[in-house]
């Protein structure tokens, strides 16, 4: 039983620090249908529009869609932190683990709290592992927290980024195609202006502005969440 058990936790660990991988390093859209990240905006994101359909106001609904994306990244930020904290719970508890306290007072509870203060390198060291092999696997929990907290934190400022060149650009359409932008708009105000033939330019620059939209959706899923 506890031997199902240390696989699982193994399998836990392993599965979340591979999406973690897919998710934020890998640059290019995994199309893999079984992913953590995936069932987590397919649960997520359902309930959120449910209760985004029963608000009336069209300027109250958009700012409460437009609170999902950020939130989402901090909740899948969680996700994988308790997971990770849990598997190698279920690791140390599994393998009986040695502390340095009495055995009559350790459970299940205890591993987790050393594996949640190992996972963000709180060092109180006032429950820690006597044996070898416990030591090596809090070294590698600490290793694994410092590292997918350090990725995930330098993860924001790219999405942000992306968000922002996208927005910019739309932003600058709105004094050429009116505000919400259309076609029809864009081509009477260059008409009015005699400026038809600056139009190839700018469906040039807007070409190369879709192709650069498009590598960074396909590269950050999560940017489509983003309003």
């Amino acid at each position: 039983m506890r031997l199902l058990i240390a696989l699982a936790g193994v399998l836990m660990v392993l599965t979340i620090l591979w999406d973690t991988f897919e998710t934020v390093i890998l640059p290019r859209r995994v199309t893999r249908r079984v992913r953590l990240t995936r069932h987590f905006y397919m649960l997520s994101w359902f309930p959120w529009t449910v209760t985004a359909r029963r608000i009336k106001h069209p300027k109250r609904r958009e700012e409460y869609l437009s609170l999902f994306g950020p939130l989402s990244l901090l909740g899948l930020l969680a996700i994988w932190a308790i997971g990770l904290i849990t598997g190698y719970a279920m690791v140390q508890w599994a393998i009986h683990s040695r502390l340095n306290i009495p055995d009559s007072s350790v459970s299940f509870g205890t591993y987790l709290y050393l594996s949640g203060t190992t996972f963000f390198t709180l060092g109180y060291g006032d429950v820690t592992p006597v044996t070898p092999l416990g030591r090596a696997i809090e070294v590698v929990e600490a290793g694994n927290g410092f590292g997918v907290l350090a990725i995930v934190i330098g993860y924001f400022p790219v999405l942000y980024q992306s968000f922002s060149r996208r927005e910019a650009s739309i932003s600058l359409l709105d004094a050429r195609a009116g505000s919400p932008s259309s076609a029809a708009e864009l081509l009477r105000r260059h008409q009015a202006a005699g400026a038809l033939a600056e139009l190839t330019s700018l469906l040039g620059e807007w070409e190369h502005w879709s192709g650069g939209l498009l590598e960074s959706h396909l590269s950050y899923p999560l940017l489509c969440y983003f309003r």
